[in-house]
């Protein structure tokens, strides 16, 4: 069995891909729905209305829905130039512990400014402690060859390791009550709620419009053209006088001030304050996100409401039909699989021998 790179691709292909990955998914999910002895139809009707059937299942899926689009819009700019970024983990948490840094609350009052100057501080101490934690092993790839995927990925580790340090010692709340937590943001400086008694907020606006600039950079700019032509072939691209160098650096910016981005829209939209459970893997399902749009930004707005869809219908559906929720991560995982063959399988054809 060999592949065969196809001469044309139909337009029909490209909108059978998806729809097959989908079909497939529901139907191995179906699977080990039936193994667990519950009614497929009803499950998966329990699990789409627990994550759009009212205003409250909406809001909970858009408000899950945030992050999740920064950190796969994170992903999705790094991957299209070859800069393979898992560390949106960490970078997250260095972007709400930025954004504590500065509009905090320490000794009580913390920084004395009109919240005109200290949001936007705060918002660009988050996107630069983001930036900045990836820059490093972007340029030791692009000077070194050093491979960023074991460098970001341990950055993880390392910064996780760094949150717990300051939130034991000089970043922890003296009101927690021996709880590892930050001291909270004032609250001039959270995000307002778009829908009353909820939980959303006004950062949905943030990742959706953040998405649109993005893919207005990637299609209507020479950085953008920068990055796609590295993406598609460094060598060429130097040869063709696109400064690499330059380009990685621009790409580790936009990504890792993405995942920062992430972790202070949470921490002023959501939480508060800062937390070691604040991100149940935001910066991994980010990689997940990125790769079902393709690495499309537009495509990531979408991809997020259905991963934050299927994570947060899976809570209400477990409870009514007793299927663990851990089906979700499943039907995450085999949709991801299923675009990746779906897409392969639209760009080459199986010739065997």
């Amino acid at each position: 069995m060999r592949l065969e790179k196809r001469n044309h691709i139909s337009p029909a292909a490209y909108v059978a891909a998806p729809v097959g990955a989908v079909v497939f998914t529901l139907l191995i999910s179906g699977l080990l729905v039936l193994w667990a002895g519950a009614p497929v139809g009803r499950t998966y009707g329990l699990l789409v209305q627990g994550a759009f059937g009212s205003v409250f299942a909406l809001t909970e899926t858009l408000t899950r829905a945030t992050p999740l689009i920064l950190t796969g819009l994170a992903a999705a700019v790094a991957f299209r130039a070859r800069l393979f970024n898992i560390g949106a983990e960490g970078q997250l948490y260095a972007g709400a512990l930025a954004a504590v840094a500065v509009g905090g609350l320490h000794g009580g009052t913390g920084l004395e400014w009109s919240p005109w100057l200290l949001f936007p501080l705060m918002m660009l101490a988050a996107a630069l402690a983001g930036a900045l934690l990836l820059l490093g092993p972007a340029l030791m790839k692009s000077r070194l060859g050093v491979d960023e995927v074991v460098t970001t990925l341990l950055l993880n580790f390392i910064a996780l390791l760094l949150v717990s340090a300051l939130l034991d010692g000089p970043m922890k709340d003296p009101l927690s009550m021996g709880w590892p937590q930050s001291v909270a943001l004032q609250g001039d400086l959270e995000l307002s709620k778009l829908v009353p008694q909820t939980r959303l907020h006004t950062g949905l606006l943030w990742a959706i419009g953040l998405a649109v600039i993005l893919w207005a950079i990637l299609r209507r700019t020479v950085p953008g053209f920068d990055i796609r032509a590295a993406g598609a072939n460094a060598r060429a691209a130097a040869f063709a006088g696109v400064p690499i160098t330059r380009t990685v650096v621009l790409v580790a910016l936009l990504s890792g001030g993405l995942a920062g981005l992430a972790g202070a829209i949470e921490v002023a939209g959501r939480t508060g304050y800062v937390t070691l459970d604040m991100s149940p893997g935001y910066g991994y399902s980010g990689i997940v996100i990125a790769m079902l749009a393709g690495l499309h930004p537009l495509g990531v707005i979408a991809a997020g409401v259905f991963v934050a869809g299927v994570l947060v219908g899976a809570d209400s559906m477990s409870r009514a039909v007793g299927v663990p929720t851990y089906i979700a991560d499943v039907i995450v995982a085999t949709s991801l699989i299923a675009v990746l063959v779906a897409t392969l399988l639209t760009q080459y054809r199986v010739k065997w021998k």
